[in-house]
């Protein structure tokens, strides 16, 4: 009797947890048109993944039921643009009315905190990208106008009162949601296309925030994993630049470069200490790098004498392609080095090389005091030094 009385204790814990991962959504559509679906599809990691569809009755009413383990987001649609972004708890029944033809905009929710949290947001997010709206319309109306500089000027400033309202509105509603799934989705708001509105540089802080706190909340949450992998990825970039400007960085001592000249001979980056140097990566297919070589030759033969070297490391494929520009740029006065290994060169790791032309200018104990001057910004420069 008591084995009895325990198992059917246990069946009860059971089918109650079950009966708590449910969800309900109750809805009424004013001005659906007769045979008009609409679909809940769930978001996973970056896509939707379609969950069901039911036809709105003449009444305008729906409903949809499943189960959810945790926090979950869905897409309440009706096409591809009218559309409700919602977030679900286990448990939950939630009601929805709105009107038919823009489901997003005239929402009204109850039932569901965190889509009411949602709703919330945007509304305050539509209120911002009106007033910029706003402002658009002034500029298309005075881009006539003599003084139309100082009108965008003006218009500038102001736009930017409203980014940072936006901004600042963005991190006190993540604050006080921390650890709400809401917090994501607000990472990643924009307020024009491709314009966010947290940055990922400024606002890392909020990032690495909601990462840490969703990541230990709701572990196989695929949008919290998402979101997490996308954080390892930046991160480790993040100290990679570190380590990388640690190395490279104004003040640094330059890495050492050991590569062989046109004849063969090894000749090494620290051979030049006592003189300022310019290390400048280029190769004979870079167009870039060849306009900016009469500049070079023009400027080595000015302050060559007063101490001014230049070590230029090719990334060329071939001996004959890297011979044949020195040849044609006029530039075989200073110091030519190369492995021919192209983009598999030693030096590319070494100085973390993303493109060329790329350079830096060293002083006379092998320091990087500026980088990637060209031009009147490095004629300037070496006149300072020189002159």
């Amino acid at each position: 009797m008591i084995r009895k009385i325990t198992a059917l204790f246990f069946l009860a814990i059971l089918f109650a947890g079950c009966g708590e991962k449910k969800f309900t959504i109750r809805g009424k559509l004013d001005g659906a048109s007769p045979d008009t679906y609409i679909y809940l599809d769930k978001l996973g990691g970056m896509n939707l993944e379609p969950f069901d569809s039911v036809k709105i009755s003449d009444k305008g009413s729906f409903e949809f039921t499943g189960k959810i383990e945790y926090p979950e987001f869905f897409m309440l649609r009706i096409t591809e643009s009218n559309f409700l972004t919602i977030l679900l708890e286990p448990g939950e029944n939630m009601s929805i009315q709105a009107s038919a033809d823009s489901i997003g905009y005239t929402a009204e929710v109850e039932g569901s905190p965190g889509t009411g949290k949602m709703i919330e947001y945007d509304k305050r997010l539509q209120e911002a990208m009106k007033e910029l709206q706003k402002l658009g319309e002034i500029y298309e109306a005075r881009v006539d106008s003599p003084d139309l500089e100082q009108v965008m000027n003006q218009l500038d400033q102001e736009a930017q009162k409203i980014l940072n309202g936006m901004n600042e509105y963005t991190r006190n509603f993540i604050d006080e949601n921390l650890e709400s799934m809401v917090s994501l989705i607000a990472l990643y708001k924009q307020i024009a296309p491709q314009v966010y509105i947290l940055n990922i540089d400024k606002d890392l802080d909020y990032y690495v925030r909601v990462d840490s706190t969703l990541s230990e909340l709701y572990p196989e949450s695929e949008p919290v994993k998402t979101l997490h992998s996308q954080m390892e990825t930046l991160l480790a970039n993040l100290d990679a630049q570190a380590a990388q400007s640690a190395k490279t960085g104004i003040g640094a001592v330059a890495p050492d470069i050991a590569l062989p000249d046109r004849e063969g001979d090894t000749i090494r980056l620290s051979s030049t200490r006592g003189k300022y140097v310019l290390l400048d990566f280029w190769a004979a297919w870079c167009a870039p790098c060849r306009n900016e070589n009469p500049n070079l030759v023009t400027l080595y033969k000015k302050y060559h004498e007063k101490g001014f070297e230049i070590y230029q490391v090719s990334l060329d494929q071939t001996r004959e392609a890297w011979l044949n520009g020195i040849k044609e740029d006029k530039t075989g006065d200073w110091i030519h080095v190369s492995d021919l290994k192209y983009w598999s060169s030693e030096v590319v790791p070494l100085y973390g090389i993303k493109g060329i032309p790329a350079s830096y200018l060293l002083d006379t104990e092998g320091r990087i005091i500026a980088n990637n001057l060209r031009g009147k910004t490095l004629e300037n420069k070496l006149a300072e030094i020189f002159d």
